[in-house]
């Protein structure tokens, strides 16, 4: 799934969340516009979603398997631009 599909699908359950709404449009138009967007930004709206409780809506709106392939589609992203941390022995 693209990142912008994957934005989309949480921006279409996040009116009655203001801060939601806010990421969520602002990461959209970001990759529509093939500019990348921040790991800490695609973070806080997968967190944003969850603490909303935005999670089941997006279950019963588009099903279980195109709901798992969003969430691995940004963790995935996430995980490729978050920072590697430094381990000290």
């Amino acid at each position: 799934m693209e990142l912008a599909d994957a934005t989309r699908m949480i921006l279409s359950e996040s009116a009655a969340h203001p801060e939601l709404l806010r990421l969520a449009r602002h990461s959209h138009e970001e990759l529509s516009h093939r500019r990348p967007v921040p790991h800490e930004t695609l973070s806080a709206m997968l967190r944003e979603a969850a603490r909303k409780n935005v999670y089941p809506a997006l279950c019963a709106r588009y099903g279980r398997p195109a709901f798992d392939d969003m969430v691995m589609s940004l963790g995935r992203e996430i995980d490729r631009l978050a920072p590697v941390p430094v381990r000290t022995r």
